[in-house]
């Protein structure tokens, strides 16, 4: 199919060298499914205490957790799925030039793959198209899709300043950073997609990775694959038809000094199935000081650019990202 990024020949090299080699299927062993807490946020109007403490729970114990009753419509949900199989089926020609489809982004916006790949453990069979919020309202040309994008970030945005403030007040901490930090400028929506993986018992659908981000919030369809490090071990995320799945990121751990765990997670590749997502990324501006709430402190106080090019960097030099273990105190 044309709308395909050619993984197969891209990365011929890396294939030739490990597809034969059987101490490379990574998925051959069985991962239990788990239930991960599951909040109902329609109890903060009722007993909010109680809610507030299963969030910052969850957020300790298992950086994960879903959350219905969030307010964001099912129609919305549907919508969007709709909009987004429309955009990754166009043909793969035009995707990675952006003739015809996001001619008013940059090139950026769509990526597929680890162009810096150095193995197949590094390879993620998946392509996504990422939006900052303020440039939705310039989709011109695609009205669907930007009318579905503006509500669901309106909305996303929302829900994410309110379980940060809430993780802030159960640390005791000055809420009102979010409000003054994270705004629709500097949070971001992913559109994923896993397509079909021929060699899928040797690479990742998304590689092993932690969040870049104070927290993510994900709509996932019920295929399954989202799989998460608990007590040293992956387990699997059951998808829950109505719930949204809340990780907390890197920023958050080192914001909290370490209080809420930023929790490696992966996606798996599958063979016969393709699986779609919607990641929404609760992020400050680049000049926002993140600098722990405790003493003594855990991590030494930076600021968002720093973190990010740090990443960019490690990620061109191993493929892989280092994530806070370079922001330690000394």
């Amino acid at each position: 199919m044309d709308y395909e990024p050619p993984f197969l020949e891209t990365y011929k090299t890396l294939l030739q060298k490990h597809v034969g080699d059987s101490m490379n299927d990574y998925f051959c062993s069985t991962v239990e499914r788990c239930d991960i807490p599951l909040i109902d946020l329609g109890k903060l109007s009722v007993e909010r205490e109680e809610c507030m403490r299963e969030i910052s729970e969850a957020a300790r114990e298992w950086g994960f957790f879903q959350v219905v009753n969030h307010g964001i419509p099912q129609e919305l949900l549907k919508s969007m799925q709709i909009e987004q199989k429309k955009v990754f089926y166009q043909p793969f020609v035009n995707k990675s030039t952006q003739q015809a489809i996001f001619s008013t982004l940059s090139a950026k916006s769509y990526r597929w793959g680890n162009p810096f790949a150095t193995n197949l453990r590094q390879l993620s069979w998946s392509e996504a198209f990422h939006f900052y919020l303020i440039d939705i309202s310039r989709l011109d040309q695609h009205e669907t899709l930007r009318s579905s994008l503006e509500v669901f970030a309106t909305r996303m945005l929302s829900l994410a300043q309110s379980l940060a403030e809430i993780l802030a007040c159960k640390l005791n901490a000055k809420s009102n950073y979010f409000r003054e930090h994270c705004l629709p400028k500097t949070c971001f929506i992913r559109l994923n997609r896993y397509p079909p993986c021929p060699i899928s018992s040797k690479v990742h659908g998304l590689m092993p990775h932690s969040d870049t981000s104070f927290l993510t919030i994900v709509h996932q369809d019920q295929v399954g694959g989202l799989q998460l490090m608990k007590d040293g071990k992956w387990v699997g995320v059951k998808p829950h038809p109505h719930a949204l799945v809340v990780n907390i990121g890197d920023l958050f751990q080192a914001w909290s000094n370490g209080v809420y765990k930023s929790i490696k997670h992966r996606v798996v590749a599958a063979e016969k199935v393709e699986r779609f997502s919607t990641a929404f990324f609760y992020c400050p501006s680049e000049e926002a000081v993140i600098k722990s709430q405790m003493k003594p402190a855990m991590y030494r106080k930076f600021n968002f650019r720093e973190y990010r090019q740090q990443t960019e960097k490690d990620v061109k030099h191993s493929g892989d990202k280092v994530g806070l273990a370079r922001f330690l105190s000394t």
